[in-house]
């Protein structure tokens, strides 16, 4: 029998998301920032745990938005503004009701 989804396996797909489109909105020829860098590190290891601790998520966001905070490219961080939104929406995701 499959297991049941929950609230927060659609929480977690939904960040997995919100992760993959931040790795495509950086420019090819993006030579990094070690702050965002680590946030995608830290984020990529908080999504292969197990267990589903909201505020680890907040956490995040908390951090993603001080790593947007600091970059110097306004284009970047406009784009990746959307994403830190898009992030807090992906952590309302509930399960739709039978």
């Amino acid at each position: 029998m499959a297991r049941e989804i929950t609230d927060n396996d659609i929480k977690r797909k939904a960040v997995k998301l919100v992760v993959a489109h931040i790795k495509k909105k950086l420019p090819d020829d993006f030579e990094g920032n070690t702050a965002l860098d680590q946030w995608l590190i830290n984020m990529d290891e908080l999504l292969l745990k197990e267990d589903f601790k909201i505020n680890e998520y907040y956490e995040m966001r908390t951090e993603l938005n001080d790593v947007v905070d600091s970059l110097i490219d306004d284009e970047l961080r406009f784009r990746l503004r959307d994403s830190w939104y898009s992030f807090g929406k992906a952590l309302e995701k509930k399960k739709k009701p039978k």
